[in-house]
C-alpha cells in the first residue's frame, strides 16, 4: 500500500490537454489507491528519457514504472529501429534496479493508425504488461481528445482504467 509508482513520459503522462488532476497518473493513483508520481515531460523523447532516466529513479525510488515514450520521436521522424533501441535501453536499466515495468504504446502519426509493432515485440522480449489499443482509442473519440495528439479529462480517464486494468491483471495489486 505504501508503495510508490512512477509513470515515466512524454506530455500524456504530463497530462497536456486538461489539468493535472485530470492526468492519468493523478486518476490512477485514486483507482489503485497508490501514490502515482506524473514525471511527464512535454516534447520528450525517448533520447531524453533516457537521459534523465537515472535521476528520477534516484529522486523518487519507485516500487514500479510506467513507461510511455515515442511519440515524439514518431513525430520528429526518428527511425523506429532507433526509438526501439532506446526504449529497450530504459526498459533494461530500470528492470537493473529491480523495478518492474509496465509500457504502453502510442499510436504513430496517421490518418488511420495504431500503436507501432515494436512496443509488442519489447514487451514479450522482456515478459512485461503491455498496453497497445487505450491510446489509439482515445484518440480516435473526437469526445475524448483535446487535439489531434492528446486526450481530454475523459481521455486521461480511459487510459488510466486500462493501465489499472492491465496492473491488476499482472498481479502488480
Amino acid at each position: 500500500a505504501g508503495a510508490v509508482v512512477l509513470a515515466f513520459g512524454d506530455s500524456l503522462t504530463y497530462g497536456t490537454g486538461a489539468n493535472e488532476a485530470e492526468s492519468y497518473p493523478a486518476v490512477l493513483a485514486q483507482l489503485i489507491n497508490r501514490k502515482v508520481i506524473r514525471a511527464g515531460v512535454p516534447g520528450e523523447t525517448t533520447s531524453g528519457g533516457l537521459a534523465r532516466l537515472e535521476s528520477v529513479i534516484q529522486e523518487h525510488r519507485p516500487s514500479l514504472m510506467i513507461v510511455g515514450l515515442g511519440g515524439n520521436d514518431m513525430l520528429r521522424k526518428v527511425a523506429d529501429a532507433e526509438i526501439k533501441a532506446n526504449l529497450r535501453t530504459i526498459i533494461q536499466t530500470i528492470r537493473s534496479r529491480g523495478i518492474p515495468v509496465v509500457l504502453f504504446g502510442v499510436p504513430k502519426p496517421a490518418l488511420i493508425t495504431s500503436a507501432p509493432e515494436f512496443y509488442a515485440e519489447l514487451a514479450k522480449e522482456f515478459g512485461i504488461p503491455y498496453e497497445g489499443k487505450i491510446v489509439t482509442d482515445v484518440l480516435y473519440k473526437p469526445d475524448q481528445k483535446s487535439d489531434s495528439i492528446h486526450p481530454n479529462a475523459k481521455g486521461y480517464r480511459r487510459m488510466a482504467e486500462a493501465i489499472a486494468d492491465l496492473l491488476k491483471k499482472a498481479g502488480a495489486l
